[in-house]
């Protein structure tokens, strides 16, 4: 078979298997049925995935980009993204083959040795050593630059093709944005780059004057479900939260790592109100006032996110001033927060490090461990204590059903990272307990549904989850969190989803397949204008037997058998 139609047959099969795949992994959120969850599966035992998934295509087919059946709050969870560098490459602040140069020293006589013969078995040595060292060092190298380089548009393809598809309304990276808080400035600011220029790359930090410190009066009411400008904008600013490798651990944390994460990724702790705005008049007559509508328990429609850097909340820490600036940011986000009586509010916080849980409920036990001159090293989860002054104090719930309002506490969720595994709990306490019996428990989501536990009257309690890690060997996950307001109730509700696209290898595997098939295109392409010039390229070269000159066809042969002469 001559090379062109060998090439050409080849086509007929890689040509439908590259586009197949590539079609798939650029439309993966499709294939898969990936959308925010509608308003209307709330009252479902499931979220109804497949009313949500036509109402995103229909957004995308229709004209309007908009929804009258999606959430007016829709936020993509982008959990420890963790783009790594110098640190991950071996040879990066050395040589390429260090033994080799030294060989080249000891053979050229630039280095002492008493002997010629300690100078041979240094060389021999030194010959070994790269071999078995510098050699497998550089492979290494090599490889793990061109995975550097393919993981930040691996995470870029996630960030991409889902905020194309599913058109959330605001995004957050759950902290651990780099991958490692030691690095000094100059490596810094390359991650930085990298993040901003080709992970997330169109997003922005959300800028200092909008991130806003607790306070009672905001400018950024009305922005929720509006396609506005202020609307669009949010829809390219990316809500980043601290992680312990972006600032370190409360051990770890100084002014200098704070300042500069902040710099380049916005701040570490602030507080966002939006409100919905009701176009109902008969709603918006029965919203507190305190002189023309004094008893009534319903406020405006509002949703409060709250971003918590809560990585030195325990103790003890590296610095003390950051640690007390931290439980100043958390009282003052208590303190502004409405009364648990009254009903309209959301409370949406974002962390990285997650609330306490026992053995057993997550994939990872309690873990702790501490600097020998004090200060916290490393922790999977907060404290109980520090984890209740979640529940207690920023969402107002109580384990007292004589508490205000019955100890039910605040509408709200937490989301964070941290554990790349991936957890989806309910905190609850039972009121019915007497004294140190009445303590705060943890269950998974699924289990607490199946008891019904969030809607019994004795049993207040809070989801939080953890959005398994956007990393490769985590699947490339995206949490997808809607969150909307039910006018009957005059309560906020949300629902919980997730898009993941595959280890990396199925990424990696299209883009190299597809590369094949440029190339065999090439090939074939060169072929044919070869053959077009006039050139004989469309046979394989011939045998070096069939090539030399066939004496037989000059000059007939005689045939001898056995001494004879044979006719023929």
């Amino acid at each position: 078979m001559s090379p062109v139609a060998l090439l050409r047959n080849a086509l007929r099969v890689l040509v439908p298997l590259a586009v197949a795949s590539t079609f798939y992994l650029y439309l993966y959120p499709v294939f898969m049925g990936c959308a925010f969850p509608l308003p209307q599966s709330l009252d479902r035992n499931e979220s109804d995935s497949g009313a949500a998934f036509q109402d995103t295509l229909r957004q995308h087919v229709s004209r309007s980009s908009s929804s009258s059946s999606a959430a007016p709050f829709r936020l993509l969870a982008l959990g420890d993204p963790q783009l790594e560098g110098d640190t991950s490459i071996p040879n990066y602040y050395g040589e390429p083959f260090p033994h080799l140069a030294d060989v080249i020293r000891h053979l050229s006589f630039r280095t002492s040795h008493p002997s010629l013969r300690k100078r041979l078995q240094q060389t021999f040595h030194d010959l070994v050593d790269f071999y078995f060292d510098d050699i497998p060092h550089t492979v290494e190298s090599i490889r793990k630059r061109i995975d550097l380089f393919g993981n930040d548009f691996y995470l870029a393809h996630i960030y991409r093709t889902l905020k194309w598809w599913s058109k959330p309304t605001h995004v957050s990276v759950l902290g651990d944005l780099l991958g490692s808080q030691w690095i000094q400035d100059p490596e810094f600011e390359r991650r930085s780059s990298r993040f901003w220029n080709r992970s997330f790359k169109g997003g922005e930090r959300v800028p200092d004057e909008v991130a806003a410190y607790p306070s009672d009066e905001y400018g950024l009411a009305g922005l929720l479900g509006v396609q506005d400008s202020d609307a669009a904008a949010w829809q390219r600013r990316i809500i980043n939260v601290a992680g312990n490798h972006d600032v370190g651990y409360a051990g770890d944390l100084t002014v200098e790592r704070l300042e500069r994460f902040e710099r380049v990724f916005g701040k570490a702790a602030y507080e966002l109100r939006f409100e919905l705005p009701l176009s109902n008049p008969a709603a918006n007559a029965t919203i507190f006032h305190p002189e023309k509508n004094p008893d009534s328990v319903r406020l405006a429609p509002e949703l409060r996110i709250v971003n918590v850097n809560d990585m030195n909340l325990d103790t003890p820490a590296a610095e003390q001033s950051l640690q007390d600036k931290t439980y100043g940011f958390i009282n003052d986000v208590i303190n502004t927060a409405s009364a648990v009586e009254y009903k309209g509010h959301f409370t949406l916080v974002l962390t990285h490090i997650p609330l306490y849980k026992p053995e057993g409920i997550c994939v990872d036990a309690p873990y702790f461990s501490f600097h020998e001159g004090g200060g916290v090293r490393e922790q999977n989860q907060l404290s109980a204590d520090a984890s209740r002054g979640f529940l207690e104090g920023i969402f107002g719930l109580n384990g007292d059903p004589n508490a205000p309002g019955s100890g039910r506490g605040r509408r709200g969720v937490i989301l964070n990272g941290h554990d790349h595994e991936g957890c989806d709990t309910y905190h609850y306490i039972n009121q019915t307990l007497e004294g140190d019996e009445r303590q705060w428990q943890v269950t998974r989501w699924p289990a607490a549904q199946s008891s019904r536990l969030p809607t019994q009257s004795g049993a207040p309690g809070l989801r939080e989850i953890t959005v398994r890690a956007m990393m490769g060997q985590y699947g490339g996950n995206a949490g997808l969190l809607s969150v909307w307001f039910d006018e009957d109730s005059w309560e906020w509700n949300f629902d919980f989803a997730t898009c993941p696209l595959g280890r990396q290898y199925f990424w990696w595997a299209v883009h190299v397949f597809d590369l094949i098939v440029v190339v065999v295109m090439l090939s074939l392409g060169i072929l044919k204008a070869c053959l077009a010039a006039g050139l004989d390229v469309d046979k394989w070269p011939r045998s070096y037997a069939s090539a030399l000159p066939r004496k037989d066809i000059l000059e007939k042969k005689p045939n001898v058998r056995n001494g004879h002469i044979k006719k023929g």
